[in-house]
């Protein structure tokens, strides 16, 4: 299948197009290098053997996405590109929402314009806001606390839309849940510009002496040891879940949100003190209030992936802690 990849050189992104090519599907992939690399393209046809086509080019252009579909067949979409930071949404909102919005709106339409009917929407456990119980099962309440959330909430009702209009579509929203590791490899790892969002690259940064300690936020959470819990979920298995709604996309015509998560709930502490046993370091912490917003735990109900899918996470804590550190050494001397 020829598969056009919106944000390919991204975390998630990268670690798909792998998958995908490793899989035999084509790929054409694009991405304005807002918040990663062009030397990853490189990487991606290192790692699969594969060549793809690649394009620069930004999600709000309409004449470049017509550019793309006019000179490819293609057969399914999967939609990574966007502004991702839940921080960063709240100082910019208006930014995430002519991004996110307004150029999932120009992708849906130069889709629709060439009867490409087939489409995974990168959307996020953020959906669920404050969820009453726990595991998180995909038909919970929705809801969101700042405006990345939302736009991931807003372009879901969007996509439901779009399928009750014409029920030719294929649309599968998966949620995903924390994602962390690296390729096995090394060559591909969350590589952020700037000052790192995500718990993982800042803890990275404190092993590797570019800070002094990392900030625990709260340890007075409803949880096992007072830390905030969430379901860690390895990039190389939530990167084979796309695969794999690729192939359900391909056989079904309908609107499906599935959640892509472990099922496991792990703490603050429990990522902290398993990259420090598997890669024999020691990553000092502080201890800090509570960031308004934050839950005490979040985590998957991952049965309907492994149901309609045939796809359930298989690594493990110990192997997103190994594989990261060891990426993000190599990145480290590598530069």
């Amino acid at each position: 299948m020829n598969i056009l990849v919106t944000g390919a050189t991204g975390f998630i992104g990268s670690h798909t197009c792998v998958s995908l090519l490793e899989e035999g599907h084509n790929v054409i992939a694009f991405d304005n290098f807002y918040n990663s690399k062009e030397s990853v393209i490189d990487k991606i046809k290192l790692l699969s053997g594969k060549s793809f086509v690649f394009y620069n080019a930004d999600m709000t252009d309409s004449e470049a996405l017509e550019k793309i579909f006019s000179e490819n067949d293609v057969d399914c979409v999967i939609h990574f590109a966007g502004y991702k930071a839940v921080g960063e949404s709240v100082q910019i909102p208006l930014s995430y929402y002519e991004n996110n919005i307004y150029g999932t709106l120009c992708l849906l339409n130069v889709m629709k314009a060439h009867n490409v009917k087939r489409i995974i929407f990168s959307s996020s456990a953020t959906v669920y806001g404050n969820p009453a119980s726990l595991p998180i099962k995909e038909d919970f309440p929705l809801t969101a606390t700042n405006p990345y959330g939302r736009t991931k909430l807003m372009i879901e009702e969007i996509l439901r839309d779009l399928w009750i209009s014409d029920n030719e579509w294929s649309i599968i929203l998966l949620r995903y849940f924390n994602p962390v590791g690296a390729h096995k490899s090394g060559l591909l790892c969350e590589d952020p510009k700037g000052i790192p969002n995500n718990l993982m690259p800042r803890l990275l940064d404190v092993a590797f002496g570019k800070m002094p300690h990392i900030t625990v936020f709260g340890d007075d959470y409803n949880t096992k040891d007072g830390t905030g819990v969430r379901d860690y979920i390895h990039v190389v298995d939530l990167a084979y879940g796309h695969v794999k709604a690729v192939d359900f996309a391909m056989n079904n015509k309908c609107v499906e949100a599935i959640n892509l998560g472990t099922g496991i709930g792990y703490s603050v502490f429990d990522l902290i003190n398993t990259l420090n046993k598997v890669n024999n370091i020691n990553v000092p912490y502080k201890i800090c209030p509570r960031r308004p917003g934050d839950i005490d735990a979040c985590y998957a109900d991952p049965t309907k992936a492994k149901e309609l899918l045939g796809w359930s996470a298989v690594l493990t804590l110990e192997d997103m802690c190994k594989d990261a550190y060891e990426a993000s050494k190599k990145a480290r001397n590598d530069f």
